[in-house]
């Protein structure tokens, strides 16, 4: 995406969009009475989902083009320590052990924020929208996994990527971004990421949803930060100073720390009013 000629907003349109087209078209087809039968819950938690995701291709998208690609991927998958915290404003207390390793987690955030700082604010603003990023990928996917219980994954995918891409046509009219008239290497790049990235990577996290929990599904996006820095430096010849790497480290050293032992029962039902049914 970072070498991709067509801007952030256009990429996030399009993947979606023609996510959209591919997940929709069997259900057309074949399971209208899907289509019909959709129930008030699964509308609000689908439009949810699909809001966040909008957004959050909106912030990551951009900061792949402000940053380098292995911190904003480093700081979106962040989602997995906001999926953590946001279940303990629900009212599941984390365990010292997964505070522990969200604290590990954030020092990989100062690290990698403060060797940027020393680049350019621009380097700092892809920072920021990355880290914004994870916590709208961290709401997509809660939001998803409720969906998730009752809609099957490409009702359920059609209609998440239906949304969003509405949602990134008006802000690609809004700010006067280019649709139509691309180049054909912008073409080729917008469609290898959307089979790649959309159809497969978000659809198959969809379908785990339902038989997994969010912060596990959130982990495995880990896969993607070591990944995209040897990928970004042998295609785009990104160096990044070597503090960067050590902050890296740390994040997936962190969000290993509070996926294991939540996987353990790292979580608490709370007695507060706030606690609510438990995310699956």
């Amino acid at each position: 995406m970072a070498a991709t000629a067509a801007s952030a907003l256009t990429i996030a349109f399009w993947r979606n969009a023609l996510g959209a087209l591919v997940m929709g078209t069997p259900v057309l087809i074949s399971n209208r009475a899907a289509l019909k039968n959709l129930t008030r819950t699964e509308l609000k938690y689908s439009a949810l989902a699909a809001t966040a995701l909008a957004l959050h291709f909106a912030c990551f998208v951009t900061s792949v083009k402000l940053t380098s690609v292995a911190a904003a991927t480093a700081l979106v998958c962040l989602q997995a320590a906001w999926i953590a915290l946001f279940q303990w404003f629900r009212g599941r207390r984390p365990h010292r052990t997964i505070m522990l390793g969200l604290g590990i987690a954030l020092l990989g955030v100062v690290v990698i924020t403060g060797f940027d700082m020393g680049v350019s604010p621009r380097a700092l603003l892809g920072d920021a929208l990355a880290l914004a990023g994870g916590a709208l990928a961290a709401i997509y996917t809660l939001a998803g996994s409720k969906a998730r219980r009752t809609m099957s994954t490409t009702l359920y995918s059609s209609i998440c990527y239906s949304i969003a891409s509405v949602i990134l046509l008006a802000m690609c009219l809004v700010f006067g971004q280019e649709l139509l008239n691309l180049p054909p290497a912008a073409w080729w790049g917008i469609l290898g990421v959307t089979v790649a990235a959309q159809i497969f990577g978000h659809t198959i996290f969809n379908y785990l949803l339902a038989t997994i929990s969010p912060l596990v599904v959130s982990m495995m996006i880990l896969l993607e930060i070591p990944g995209a820095a040897v990928l970004a430096a042998i295609f785009l010849g990104e160096q990044l100073p070597p503090g960067t790497y050590g902050g890296l480290a740390l994040i997936i050293a962190g969000l290993a720390v509070v996926v294991l032992h939540q996987g353990r029962g790292g979580f608490t039902p709370s007695t507060s009013r706030l606690a609510g049914p438990e995310d699956p």
